[in-house]
């Protein structure tokens, strides 16, 4: 027989799977756009009328359906996590595109659409792997402030990469966008 799960168990377990299936979704949704707008497959995107409906869109209805799924049925086990990997699913969709409805348009390339969904999958990140507030000891402050210190040290070099990455990538991108519009 085993053990039942603890609540922290369960809460760090549903985290994994929505952060593997959020990153996962998000590559291949990046991969995707890119593959149809540089023509090498067919165009996939759902058109009403003159209008592209964007995957943002499937992604905010899932996350709703989910939150209500989640409030009114409660799941659990083999529930719970289809519903994990589902909001990693949904999220993704959504954030991928955050540059988008933020600024209500623009280019899919935009640069706070990567940031959002960095942010998003640390915060997802931080539920999955992280320890409990309780567990933090004195003895674990040195550790916090070289971790503190590395993660800063990467985020400025991730900025200001990114920034160097966007101004040689971005008109490349943005012109395959302009020329793969209907």
């Amino acid at each position: 027989m085993t053990k039942p799960l603890t609540h922290r168990e369960t809460t760090h377990r549903l985290a994994r799977r929505a952060l593997f299936s959020f990153v996962f979704t998000f590559l291949i949704a990046r991969i995707d756009v890119f593959l149809i707008m540089s023509g090498r497959i067919p165009n996939g995107y759902l058109f009403l009328g003159a209008t592209h409906v964007h995957h943002l869109n499937y992604g905010i209805f899932l996350l709703s359906a989910l939150a209500g799924f989640s409030i009114f049925r409660r799941p659990t086990g083999r529930t719970a996590e289809i519903v994990a990997l589902l909001y990693g699913f949904a999220m993704a969709l959504t954030f991928d595109e955050f540059g988008m409805w933020l600024h209500l348009g623009g280019s899919y390339w935009q640069r706070v659409s990567i940031d959002a969904v960095i942010v998003v999958a640390a915060l997802i990140g931080l539920l999955a792997f992280g320890r409990t507030i309780k567990r933090f000891e004195s003895q674990h402050l040195w550790a916090f402030l070289a971790l503190a210190l590395a993660l800063g040290l990467f985020g400025y070099a991730l900025f200001s990469t990114g920034d160097k990455i966007g101004d040689w990538a971005g008109p490349k991108l943005q012109e395959l966008e302009a020329s793969s519009s209907p």
